[in-house]
């Protein structure tokens, strides 16, 4: 068996690619140990007929490549995946996959389950410019994501500044964008829908974003579930998130899956939601990335004094790092999967 493992460089790195200067050198070792061989593939737009023609040699192939990356998008990767795909490669995960739940559309699709919160789709900036001025007028905080994006990029907290029950283009919110050493300001309503117009112009057009109810609890941070198909292999509890209001460190911490504080969060992920959601959006046990997380946040103490958990997003497209816990599994589940096919 041939695994490639393909992450984003140029063409010096392509040139120089080893298993030893790559950051997954212990993915390499764990392919290595079950008598696979992996192997980089380093990945640009300017070069993606040679790895598409280095990919077609190979089994199959693990993805970690941002859907937003120095200023490209994945369009001309996922239609290569999807062509190899075609051939009998496994691919993961698959752009097909990524779309169903790798972007923050699935906080709507899925809002009546039970990690949902109260989640709406702005499906142009017209419909955002007449329904969010209204839920900010009655005191409500909002989060507002862009479709697809990473790191903080495209998230907003907004709140409106002064009290009134009648908001106009000209007054005034509070709003904080979550990319990293950004703060709060206050400015127009207008303003905001002007920093927004990108969003809805991505994807030819097409793009869109999503509207979440903020949740109070989230000076308490976050804690992303990381996932080898089906199963949670390894924890990472974040203190701070980027929305909240301080300039402290965002570092997580990882833990395994036997994390005694989120085993009631395991068996609800695993056992309930997880199924749940597979069903709603017809997405097969096969079809499961290799390697993703889910990102909750605390909601409000359930009537037992139990914590809830309220999904923030779900990471499909590049997952890293990740706890250590998390390798031997993708290494071995990705060797099933293609022993199954």
């Amino acid at each position: 068996m041939r695994v490639g493992i393909v992450y984003p460089g140029d063409r010096e790195a392509r040139r120089k690619a080893l298993p030893e200067n790559s950051r997954f050198l212990q993915v390499f070792k764990a392919f290595e140990a079950l008598g696979v061989r992996a192997e980089p593939v380093v990945y640009h737009d300017d070069f993606c007929d040679e790895v598409k023609d280095q990919l077609s040699q190979m089994d199959a192939a693990l993805v970690w490549v941002n859907p937003i990356e120095d200023g490209r998008d994945r369009t001309k990767l996922d239609c290569m995946l999807r062509e190899l795909a075609l051939t009998g490669v496994v691919i993961s995960t698959h752009p097909e996959t990524i779309q169903k739940l790798g972007t923050k559309e699935i906080l709507v699709r899925t809002r009546e389950l039970g990690w949902g919160c109260d989640t709406h789709l702005y499906s142009s900036l017209d419909q955002m410019r007449l329904e969010l001025p209204e839920r900010l007028a009655r005191g409500e905080i909002r989060v507002l994501k862009q479709y697809r994006g990473h790191s903080g990029n495209g998230i907003w907290r907004i709140e409106r500044e002064t009290n009134t029950d009648d908001l106009t283009g000209t007054s005034l919110v509070r709003v904080r964008h979550a990319k990293s050493g950004c703060a709060d300001e206050v400015i127009s309503l207008d303003e905001f829908f002007e920093r927004c117009v990108p969003y809805f112009s991505a994807l030819d057009g097409q793009g869109r974003m999503v509207d979440q109810i903020h949740q109070a609890r989230l000076p308490e941070g976050m804690v992303r579930c990381y996932l080898v198909a089906g199963l949670v292999e390894g924890f990472g509890r974040q203190e701070i998130v980027a929305l909240h209001p301080t300039q402290s460190s965002t570092t997580r911490h990882y833990h395994p899956p036997s994390m005694p504080e989120f085993q009631r969060l395991k068996h609800l992920l695993e056992n309930d939601w997880l199924p749940s959601m597979q069903r709603l959006l017809n997405v097969k046990d096969t079809e499961l990335p290799m390697l993703w997380d889910c990102d909750f946040l605390f909601g409000p103490k359930n009537a037992e004094g139990q914590d809830t958990y309220v999904l923030c997003e779900i990471n499909v497209s590049c997952v890293s790092p990740f706890p250590d816990t998390a390798v031997e599994p993708l290494a071995k589940t990705m060797i099933r999967r293609l022993s199954s096919y």
